[in-house]
């Protein structure tokens, strides 16, 4: 990331805060609600604001597409945690529960669960279907970005 600032979208308030790159490992807090930007943790979301956390972030995020009753699903689940903690603060991981947004499992074409999807700027530039530990997420991330 050679950008002097960056684009991030506030996990809490959907605001879009705009702060120095190098200030990604200092903890900023959110210009609208105060709260942390980065928190490392894995953020559910919905076809309400997931164009906003995907296209508009300027820091890759990787896409979990899931639904409850999927059993590889609820095992990848640690290990998705596990990486979006290791991989913070420069990427930003977002689960979409495919049964409650089909309408977003249509849009990117999701054909089996679990299917993680690696986006920059606003575009896919990574799919990898099924379930993946914690280590292999993260390299496969890493190569992606």
């Amino acid at each position: 990331m050679s950008q002097s600032s960056l684009h991030v979208v506030c996990p809490h308030c959907d605001a879009v805060n705009r702060l120095p790159a190098e200030r990604l490992a200092e903890r900023p807090a959110c210009g609208q609600c105060r709260q942390a930007l980065l928190t490392g943790e894995a953020l559910a979301v919905s076809a309400a604001n997931f164009d906003r956390h995907v296209g508009r972030s300027d820091l890759p995020v990787v896409v979990d597409f899931w639904a409850p009753w999927c059993g590889p699903c609820r095992m990848m689940a640690p290990a998705f945690a596990q990486a979006a903690a290791q991989l913070a603060p420069g990427v930003r991981f977002v689960k979409v529960n495919t049964e409650a947004e089909p309408g977003l499992a249509q849009r990117f074409g999701i054909r089996s669960i679990p299917t993680l999807a690696v986006f920059v700027g606003g575009r896919e530039v990574a799919r990898q279907a099924g379930a993946m530990d914690a280590a292999s997420l993260q390299r496969w991330v890493r190569q992606a970005v």
